[in-house]
């Protein structure tokens, strides 16, 4: 059924990176989009790294300074039930629940999702909120990219065949003190792909959006923040028709599609109304209120 020609297991991230600089090998991770590729005929003869044997690719920490580091290879189930990222970051725990069913997040892997390249990763929109950067090796070197930087187009990420995506860094000062709001729509309650997904961030200040940070998935060919809704939206007073404005503004910067999932019509209806949602569900968390 899969074409494979070979199959690597290192045990360490220099291990795996000795291999990609000597041998051309495709990375598998939790298997549960390269193994449908796989399955489809997408390859031919092709060698697989399996990084699922690196201990170190799979811990989820904060550090001294307070940023918090998730490993490529920590689970979907790994992250929703991490103190660290419940205690710290639940709006990302809230994503991480969100993929699939049980079976596929107890496979899937934060750092594959992001990899994968897809508009409709369920983690992506709350990672772009969370400004966070991603740590890549290869044998000769290491680099940081913002996560906005790191996606180029569908299916298409700033990466190379010899490197690897060793960890997700998330800065304290990107979370703390923030509250944040997941919603994912799709045609079926569970184990779909989204028809969109909208991430909402805030801090709150004295009745008004201290700072708002909004972020779309399948709204765009990438992942995308609502800048022009953002910036808008910071030092205003929370009154039901300043989040009704925010939520409209969010359409500036999405270019929503027609597609089998859902038309393009219906997907600017859901992404004000998600948006406000995502808002007032901030706003509720944050213990703030609505004036009038």
């Amino acid at each position: 059924m899969f074409d494979i020609k070979n199959i690597y297991e290192p045990n360490t991230i220099d291990e795996a990176l000795e291999i990609l600089y000597r041998e051309n090998s495709k990375i598998i991770a939790g298997g549960t989009d390269i193994l449908i590729s796989l399955q489809h005929g997408k390859f031919s003869e092709v060698t697989l790294l399996s990084l699922r044997n690196i201990q170190e690719l799979k811990n989820i920490v904060k550090l001294e300074n307070g940023n918090i580091e998730i490993g490529a290879m920590a689970s979907f189930t790994d992250i929703f039930r991490s103190e660290e990222i419940n205690n710290n970051i639940p709006v990302l725990a809230e994503a991480a629940v969100s993929m699939g069913g049980p079976q596929i997040r107890n496979m899937a892997t934060i750092g594959g999702n992001v990899c994968n390249g897809a508009v409709s990763a369920d983690s992506a929109t709350t990672l772009f909120n969370l400004n966070s950067k991603l740590l890549i090796k290869s044998k000769e070197k290491e680099r940081l990219v913002s996560i906005k930087e790191f996606y180029l187009g569908p299916g298409k990420v700033n990466i190379d065949s010899n490197e690897v995506l060793v960890k997700i860094i998330i800065n304290k000062k990107d979370y703390e003190n923030y509250y944040g709001n997941y919603i994912k729509f799709s045609n079926r309650k569970a184990m779909d792909i989204a028809m969109l997904g909208v991430s909402v961030l805030g801090s709150i200040k004295e009745g008004k959006f201290n700072d708002l940070r909004i972020s779309l998935g399948v709204a765009a060919p990438v992942p995308i923040r609502c800048i022009e809704a953002e910036n808008y939206a910071r030092g205003l007073k929370i009154t039901m028709e300043n989040i009704d404005k925010i939520s409209e503004m969010a359409l500036l910067n999405a270019k929503p599609r027609n597609s089998w999932r859902g038309s393009r019509d219906f997907r600017i209806h859901l992404i004000k109304e998600l948006t406000k949602r995502g808002i007032l569900k901030v706003i509720e968390r944050a213990g703030g209120n609505i004036y009038e």
